[in-house]
């Protein structure tokens, strides 16, 4: 068992769902996140409150899958990647899940 989260600016977002699709990982959780890199010091601190947005668009998704369905995925990022002409590439991370509580188990 593995947890493989990614994160991708938002105009990668429906090929990352396509991708989750066609490795059969159907079950995941995504959120609308913002990403930032390197914020310069005096624009970070210019203000409190700031009233406007300085971060770009991203998605983050994360599921608890199978080690070859990961490997597949993998894959498809890596193909992907080589074809995206900016830095905002498909990122992913795995982690291995040494325990996993499962409320099926016990009927929840």
């Amino acid at each position: 068992m593995k947890m493989v989260i990614i994160t991708t600016a938002e105009e990668y977002e429906k090929k990352v769902l396509e991708m989750l699709k066609l490795v059969g990982i159907d079950n995941f959780s995504s959120s609308q996140i913002e990403g930032y890199k390197n914020i310069p010091t005096a624009l970070r601190d210019r203000s409190w409150f700031p009233s406007e947005r300085s971060g770009a668009s991203s998605s983050l998704f994360f599921s608890f899958t199978e080690t070859k369905k990961v490997d597949h995925l993998f894959e498809l990022i890596n193909e992907i990647n080589q074809k995206i002409k900016t830095k905002n590439f498909i990122r992913a991370v795995e982690l291995p899940i040494e325990r996993l509580f499962n409320l099926e188990i016990i009927g929840i």
